[in-house]
């Protein structure tokens, strides 16, 4: 399940402009198309370059997720308990844990295609879902949600529900129970660590 959430990361990928500029659901697609076709030209990404990797996910793919918000969501009423260094520290592994993970995610597309569909809302709406459909070659179709909120610096993902299974309520889970071992310090320190190694933080698979 983390893989299809990351798979899923992996698409919504745009130039800043183009983020300030577009509907949520046009942006999704053109988006994809953009970042498929990068992909498709890439040899050293197809064949696992992770340098490469990293520097396309730093450059394109992080603008348009709203961090902040979605390590609030992950933590749920644990956000209220933790210092505003906490919730700074918090946010920067949290980052750094999707970041490093769907990476690893990226440098494993093959030849899925995405059909984005279009999105049902009003010109003043500034929260909306954007539905999507992985279809795989050999496998069953993904169906992919992303939650966007749009502020002034355009719209931005803030969840991924993945086949019916929200990527921040399963990390939920995961980092209550690292909170109630060794608190927010021992979750920090557990993210920061396994952040370290390069090592995927998988929260626990509820959907199989």
């Amino acid at each position: 399940m983390l893989k299809r959430f990351l798979l899923a990361a992996t698409f919504l990928i745009a130039p800043l402009v183009s983020a300030q500029e577009a509907a949520p659901d046009e942006l999704v697609r053109r988006t994809t198309n953009d970042v498929l076709n990068i992909i498709r030209q890439d040899k050293e990404i197809q064949s696992g370059n992770m340098r490469k990797v990293v520097e396309l996910a730093e450059a394109k793919v992080l603008p348009n997720f709203d961090f902040l918000r979605m390590t609030q969501l992950a933590l749920g009423r644990n956000w209220r308990d933790a210092s505003d260094v906490q919730k700074q520290a918090l946010t920067k592994e949290f980052r750094t844990l999707l970041v490093r993970t769907y990476s690893t995610s990226l440098a494993q597309y093959r030849n899925q295609v995405i059909d984005v569909k279009p999105a049902k809302f009003a010109p003043a709406d500034t929260d909306v879902i954007v539905k999507t459909v992985v279809n795989q070659p050999g496998a069953p179709s993904i169906p992919i949600d992303y939650s966007m909120e749009k502020s002034a610096q355009g719209w931005k993902a803030y969840d991924i529900v993945v086949d019916g299974v929200s990527l921040v309520t399963n990390y939920r889970s995961s980092f209550a129970d690292e909170i109630r071992k060794g608190g927010i310090d021992g979750l920090i320190k557990t993210i920061a660590g396994r952040n370290a190694k390069g090592g995927e933080a998988a929260p626990p698979d509820k959907k199989k």
